[in-house]
């Protein structure tokens, strides 16, 4: 399984350990950086979701400070159902309910060690489909029909 990870300068030691922590899982890992010392999160959260959407990876994880700026960014690629997740309770339901292909972390709002677990309860959910499955057709209608 390949994913594709992506972070603005406030979340690269983060982005760092989540990299190391999948690859110690067996991932492979798609890095998108920042390599800089400053970076435009929406940059950065575009080119993840990106590659998601075009099918470059499995699914995405994106990381800035708090995780706000980069998930709304991430959300404007049309087909990415990004989830922003601040505690680890959040993460399987952002796959069980929403399937959630992107997800979005805060450098500064946990520790890593807390996003690496939010990170492991994601990856051990599953999508759980029937009426949350409706959701998803409802989004993607918008999405196609969206006259914004």
């Amino acid at each position: 399984m390949k994913v594709v990870i992506g972070s603005d300068h406030a979340a690269i030691e983060l982005r760092s350990a989540v990299k190391s922590h999948l690859e110690s899982k067996g991932f492979e890992v798609l890095d998108c950086g920042t390599f800089n010392e400053k970076a435009n999160y929406v940059t950065e959260g575009l080119r993840v979701a990106e590659n998601i959407a075009l099918g470059n990876g499995d699914f995405g994880i994106v990381m800035c400070g708090s995780g706000i700026g980069i998930s709304m960014a991430a959300n404007k690629v049309r087909g990415i159902r990004c989830a922003l997740l601040a505690k680890k309770e959040m993460a399987p339901l952002a796959k069980q309910h929403n399937n959630a292909n992107v997800i979005a972390l805060g450098g500064r709002i946990n520790t890593i060690e807390d996003n690496l677990e939010i990170i492991d309860a994601y990856l051990s959910a599953e999508f759980e489909g029937g009426r949350h499955q409706t959701r998803i057709l409802s989004l993607e209608d918008y999405e196609e029909g969206c006259l914004c």
